[in-house]
């Protein structure tokens, strides 16, 4: 497989897995570990990038959904973004830690938006977050592999 082939197919899931679009980028990462010669830490490094990014993105639009949020076509019903509001003020930036997590860490990411935290501080947590996820996943898929 083509190196360049695969680091771009790594870091488009990557991205769409951090935004609403489902993917999994865990699966192709592990593969990549699996089958290909590319050092682990350009494989990290390129899924890290792409997941961050579309976090980042997230956060934006998080920025500017509120404006929308009287509209009909809102995606989002009232009572689940008041909830979601509620869960990031209770918790605050810390939950970020979380935004690696499956089906809470994209809210997550929004609701940062919404709700105006620092980009340099959901930067941080967010890149800790997602590259230590994936730096575990290395741990285990090469711990996986030598058994």
């Amino acid at each position: 497989m083509n190196a360049v082939f695969s680091l771009g197919s790594l870091f488009l899931v990557a991205f769409a897995a951090a935004t609403i679009f489902p993917a999994q980028s865990e699966a192709l990462l592990s593969a990549l570990i699996l089958k290909t010669d590319i050092a682990v830490w350009v494989l990290v490094a390129v899924a890290s990038a792409g997941n961050i990014l579309g976090s980042c993105v997230n956060w934006l639009l998080g920025v500017y959904v509120e404006s929308f949020r009287n509209k009909k076509w809102f995606p989002v019903r009232e009572k689940s973004f008041e909830r979601a509001q509620a869960f990031y003020k209770k918790y605050g930036r810390w939950s970020l830690l979380l935004s690696w997590v499956p089906f809470i860490g994209d809210p997550l990411t929004v609701m940062a938006g919404v709700m105006k935290e620092r980009f340099s501080v959901f930067l941080l947590l967010v890149s800790v977050a997602k590259i230590g996820r994936y730096i575990v996943l290395v741990w285990l898929v090469t711990e996986a592999a030598s058994v």
